[in-house]
């Protein structure tokens, strides 16, 4: 691999290019100054201005959600698992049909695993712009974003119609469903009633891992974050791994028979790969394909931490069931 190939599959958070139209709540007041990133893989966004940085397909997906503060996004629901971890600010997870059920707040470096089939929604309550990473099962994300009601009734009250083919239609700017194509339909009371409503003391102590206490258990290796003998305990198709400087001897090399994406939190690391070497800083993603070496080490002094999102074989369906 050449340092061209090998940049092409580095995202630098400076280079990524937000969506401000992604879902169907864009112009809905609370919702509308959000911003969506799709770094790696097709992702969930139901605007065709959506970019997307890397197109392969690894088995899940890697995206973003940046927001001011105050900014929410709308519940919605997933058929594949929705991870996120807090790269910037202060944000509160919430969830529940009304988004009333639960809620639990995250600081930097956070990290939730929200259990599939129920309603989430979250927003910054931070003072300054947030940002969130986040890991979505599956090439095609479960097949897109489930909406409550009441989000889609509202965006229609604002101008947005998403078509059942799961197309979003601005009609502020004159669009309009196409002939013979009908808006996406709403769930019936009879759907809307096998999606449970977990309390905080349901989600929390199983489905949230929090930075300092990740920072304590890889102080020496590797902390197992999400798989089947993870901290939170979960086979969605993908495993994750938390890393500190301590976790790594400077300069072994690994390699992986599956995809893996390095995810940088704090600090800078040094990744070396057969095209050469770069660092990586807090926000880049960088995609190493299945079989390849590399090594890795903190560039500078200080704290140091980052995700690794590493594919399974393990089938990108329901995490959590009723």
């Amino acid at each position: 691999m050449t340092q061209t190939e090998m940049d092409a599959r580095i995202v630098r958070y400076g280079d990524l290019r937000p969506c401000r139209t992604a879902f169907i709540d864009a112009h809905t007041p609370g919702s509308d100054q959000k911003e969506n990133f799709t770094i790696i893989g097709g992702g969930v966004s139901e605007s065709v201005d959506q970019h997307v940085h890397i197109t392969d397909a690894l088995g899940f997906n890697i995206g973003a959600a940046g927001q001011p503060p105050k900014c929410r996004n709308s519940l919605h629901s997933h058929r594949t698992a929705e991870v996120f971890f807090v790269l910037k600010g202060r944000w509160r997870f919430f969830w529940g049909r009304w988004g009333a059920a639960g809620e639990v707040v995250l600081e930097e470096g956070d990290i939730i695993n929200i259990p599939t089939g129920i309603f989430r929604g979250f927003e910054n309550i931070g003072t300054d712009y947030g940002m969130i990473m986040a890991i979505l099962g599956g090439d095609d994300a479960g097949g897109g974003v489930i909406w409550a009601p009441q989000v889609i009734a509202d965006a229609a009250e604002h101008g947005l119609v998403l078509a059942e083919t799961g197309r979003l239609y601005d009609t502020k700017k004159g669009e309009h469903l196409p002939d013979g194509v009908s808006p996406m339909p709403m769930l019936t009371t009879d759907a809307l009633d096998k999606f449970p409503e977990l309390s905080g003391a349901d989600v929390v102590p199983n489905h949230v891992a929090r930075y300092w206490d990740l920072m304590a258990l890889a102080a020496n290796s590797p902390a197992k974050v999400i798989g089947e003998t993870g901290k939170l305990v979960d086979r969605p198709g993908f495993e994750v791994d938390f890393l500190t400087r301590g976790s790594l001897v400077d300069d072994a090399v690994q390699s992986s028979d599956q995809h893996t994406v390095l995810m940088i939190m704090r600090g800078h690391w040094r990744l070396n790969r057969s095209g050469g070497s770069t660092v990586l800083n807090p926000g880049d993603t960088a995609a190493i394909p299945r079989a390849e070496e590399y090594s890795l080490k903190p560039a500078m002094t200080g704290e140091a931490s980052l995700y690794r999102v590493v594919s399974t074989d393990d089938p990108a369906g329901e995490t959590w069931k009723k």
